[in-house]
């Protein structure tokens, strides 16, 4: 049962990519690209990942951070257009705490030779109204690690 205040939020995120939109939808598409970037910071230890990338599937990533904190992400995904659009559904957790309940959109669209990524998350977060802001500058980061994970020709394939 939540008994903290609960905050309503939502943020847009717009990247673009100069990759094709089949290879920034590859980074999300393939477990072992997408463990490359979708991770903790620095010092974070992955304890489980589950990939099942298919409407219905679902995708884990649980870890433990330097000071002993466990963050939990449990998402299930309900739309996938191979290339072009993900919508999925996922709650948050830290020390089997729950933050939040989500619904992001990830959307590839052309734009020249490259990928405008538009992101969108909807969310209800349980507990403090700084927890939406500090989900929009997480994603960011994210968003700024699946850059570099492109940048390699290794990592997005």
């Amino acid at each position: 049962m939540i008994e903290q205040p609960v905050h309503c939020s939502s943020f847009v995120l717009d990247r673009t990519y100069p990759y094709a939109p089949e290879r920034v939808f590859s980074a999300w598409a393939s477990a072992k690209a997408k463990a490359r970037w979708f991770a903790g910071p620095e010092g974070w230890t992955e304890l489980e990942r589950v990939f099942e990338f298919r409407p219905g599937g679902r995708e884990t990533a649980k870890g433990r951070f330097p000071d002993g904190k466990v963050s939990y992400f449990d998402a299930r995904f309900h739309e996938i257009v191979p290339n072009r659009l993900l919508v999925y559904a996922y709650d948050m957790y830290v020390n089997d705490k729950k933050l939040s309940v989500s619904l992001a959109s990830v959307e590839f669209l052309p734009e020249g030779t490259g990928t405008l990524l538009r992101m969108t998350e909807q969310g209800v977060f349980f507990g403090s109204k700084d927890d939406a802001p500090g989900r929009e500058q997480g994603t960011v980061w994210l968003l700024d690690k699946l850059a570099a994970a492109l940048s390699n020709p290794h990592v997005a394939h």
